[in-house]
């Protein structure tokens, strides 16, 4: 069977991976090695002369990550930010501008505000949910357009394909974050889109134990510049953390409907709570971007947000779950909970965190794959102790 023609569960368990041809071993072995013996000087066997440019447990982790984004190029980087920089490092130089959307992870936006506007980049956060504030921010020396959809932690949805026509029409690339749907959920590079970022860390890898990211794309001239990257920067993952996202995306088909399913029966006890002010789910009907959900999304995802109105409740709530763990990061099989004013967002600046709707009391859930009985069960027990 054409691999091309494999459905997505098929190629997530097989795709750029075969059994070793000198072993019959069926997993992918795990190349735990820094250089490679030559057959003589300058002659690389199969081109494989030191492991930070090739290593074939990467390898073998790209081309999967690639089939599962119908793309064509992959290249994994040693984490999320990583992957997001060289994306930059490929697309900009000094003078160029980058619009980002306003609530994206803020790692994203301190290297942004800390590291690229030394070197001469320009950028503006926008509302990338609002198509008319895009438009607007277009200028002559826009190069780049980076959005998460869903974003975090705010879960606005971005029109993927209405943004890469924008971008197409700016002459610039498009970027789009997809850790929060994972390729399972929606593929933008189909929509239009000219880049994928994964933070691998997080769904794909799905068992909080690695950090990594990925680009994936159908540009070869961006693939050359990602690998040049890896080459000249050097922030590439370990084999052993590609072998660990390779038994990540193996089951990614049969997590991601529990961790929807789970998430719907998370959000209709917070629906129903009268300590709650609101809940942000793009599931929801009123979510402002509900219908472009639906139609950009095979699923919602298990990332939910919600509001309790004051840091001293939002912690109050997260210290009293019991299943929920209070911890940053997302996407693992186990649930957690944040408060992503003081965590994974205390770098952004307080005015600009009230400006997109991040608020110091809410609340930001990854459902996990637990039974979600015992879920239900957890927040409406934390919620009691406001």
């Amino acid at each position: 069977m054409d691999p091309a023609a494999q459905r997505f569960g098929t190629r997530a368990i097989h795709a750029g991976q075969r059994p070793d041809p000198a072993t019959g071993a069926i997993m992918m072995p795990i190349f735990q090695t820094s250089t490679y013996v030559q057959d003589a000087v300058g002659a690389p066997r199969d081109g494989y002369d030191y492991a930070r440019v090739r290593n074939p447990t990467r390898e073998a982790l790209q081309a999967n990550l690639a089939a599962l984004e119908n793309g064509r190029y992959g290249a994994a980087f040693s984490s999320g930010l990583a992957a997001t920089e060289a994306i930059v490092k490929t697309v900009l130089k000094a003078g160029d501008h980058l619009i980002c959307g306003a609530d994206v992870y803020g790692g994203v936006d301190r290297m942004l505000r800390h590291v690229w506007e030394r070197f001469g980049v320009d950028f503006d956060f926008v509302n990338t949910g609002d198509l008319d504030q895009v438009r607007a921010a277009i200028r002559p020396e826009t190069r780049l357009i980076h959005v998460e959809t869903p974003s975090n932690p705010t879960m606005t949805i971005t029109d993927i394909a209405a943004c890469a026509a924008i971008a197409r029409d700016a002459g610039a690339v498009l970027s789009v974050d997809n850790t929060f749907a994972t390729p399972f959920l929606q593929r933008p590079l189909d929509d239009g889109a000219d880049v994928v970022m994964h933070s691998t860390t997080k769904f794909l890898n799905g068992h909080s134990d690695m950090i990594g990211g990925a680009l994936l794309t159908n540009s070869g001239e961006l693939a050359e510049g990602f690998h040049f990257q890896q080459k000249t920067s050097g922030a590439v993952p370990g084999p052993f953390d590609c072998w660990l996202v390779l038994r990540g995306t193996k089951t990614l088909h049969l997590r991601m409907p529990a961790h929807c399913r789970n998430a719907r029966q998370v959000v209709d006890v917070l629906r129903g709570h009268d300590e709650v002010e609101s809940v942000r789910y793009p599931g929801l009907e009123d979510h402002p971007q509900h219908a472009l959900a639906r139609r950009q999304m095979r699923d919602f995802g298990s990332m939910v947000s919600f509001d309790l109105g004051t840091e001293e409740r939002a912690n109050r709530f997260a210290g009293s779950t019991r299943v929920f763990q209070l911890a940053e990061s997302l996407g693992g099989v186990e649930s957690l909970v944040c408060v992503p004013f003081t965590m994974t967002h205390a770098s952004v600046p307080d005015e600009k965190k009230r400006e997109i709707g991040l608020g110091p009391g809410l609340v930001r859930l990854s459902v996990g794959v637990e039974d979600g009985d015992d879920l239900a069960e957890d927040i409406e027990q934390a919620l009691a102790r406001l």
